[in-house]
């Protein structure tokens, strides 16, 4: 089979078009045929080695398609089914071996390009917004990144949930997406003082939740924006890491909170898993949260999916198509 593999870390220079043996599912393990495969920003750490993995490696942890064979003592699925499947390594491939506990079943009215497009973004969003912070109606919240692919489900579920949502984006283009989306209020966190935007927008009290995956660019205006007891939720570094927080910064602000979650810890069981995807799935259906697919790539061009991914060139969600 076809795969993108590195076998060293850096640029998307890195990444090879690749022939492979294709894998066979071992006990517990489903092989699943590739028809769509998700891009994530968690791609790049690994790519560059900010998130160190074993190489060679095959990038990617989000896919769709159908069960091509079964390993032995496999019960949540049979050949035929469509699934999706979010967590690990592999996926930018034509077929990967997963097992059957991180595979999700996909309903017919949705299909497999839209769970590869969702499926790991949509559960990041569910778990932020339902769990690790149980958003109400009426809380106003702070969204950075609001058009790319998890703020689009962040801002769309948020609404949803009658929350107010304020968005950050980089320019007047996204701004208006984000207002198509259901924001609120947008502030252009590149031409503005996010903190100053977000106390003014809320009568100087600022937000209860801030969520910030853009890491060292919006850090500090996030944590200007957080209202007294204010929790800091931090899911992603897509500017870099920022620096290092003394834990006095966060009294100082108001006794504040800080969280750097992962999507993982929230799905550590299939229990967990099927009740965030179909959560997922029921938002999707219903028409509440729309995912767009704002591009795809042939597999073979992951090199140019990687550039516009960090060239923040891309708007929703990005494929690679085996």
């Amino acid at each position: 089979m076809r795969a993108i593999q590195f076998s060293r870390t850096g640029g998307p220079e890195v990444l090879e078009l690749v022939e492979v043996e294709t894998p066979k599912p071992g006990p517990g393990q489903v092989l699943v045929r590739h028809v769509a495969i998700g891009l994530n920003f968690i791609d790049t750490y690994h790519r560059s080695g900010l998130y160190p993995v074993k190489l060679p490696a095959i990038l990617g942890g989000e896919a769709a398609g159908e069960v091509a064979a079964v390993g032995d003592g496999v019960t949540r699925f049979k050949v035929g089914d469509v699934v999706a499947y979010a967590g690990g390594f592999g996926a930018y491939a034509e077929f990967n071996a997963v097992s059957e506990n991180r595979a999700v079943g996909v309903p017919d009215s949705l299909g497999p390009v839209a769970a590869a497009a969702s499926l790991l973004k949509g559960m990041t969003v569910e778990f932020l917004l339902r769990r690790c912070h149980a958003v109400q109606p009426g809380e106003t919240i702070l969204v950075h990144a609001a058009v790319g692919g998890v703020g689009q489900i962040m801002v769309q579920w948020a609404k949803a949930l009658g929350a107010e949502v304020i968005a950050t984006v980089g320019s007047q283009e996204k701004a208006v997406r984000a207002r198509a989306l259901g924001a609120d209020h947008v502030i252009l966190y590149r031409e503005q003082d996010v903190a100053a935007e977000v106390k003014r927008i809320t009568g100087g009290r600022g937000v209860p939740v801030a969520y910030d995956s853009v890491g060292k660019d919006t850090f500090e205006g996030t944590l200007g924006s957080l209202a007294r007891r204010g929790l800091f939720v931090s899911f992603g570094n897509a500017s870099g890491p920022p620096a290092p927080v003394p834990p006095g910064r966060l009294a100082q602000g108001g006794s504040l909170y800080l969280t750097r979650p992962t999507l993982f810890d929230y799905i550590a069981t299939p229990q967990e898993l099927d009740a965030s995807a179909t959560a997922l799935w029921a938002v999707m259906e219903s028409g509440d949260v729309k995912v767009q697919v704002g591009q795809t790539f042939p597999l073979a061009e992951a090199r140019r999916a990687h550039e516009a991914l960090e060239g923040r060139a891309t708007v929703g969600a990005t494929l690679l198509l085996p």
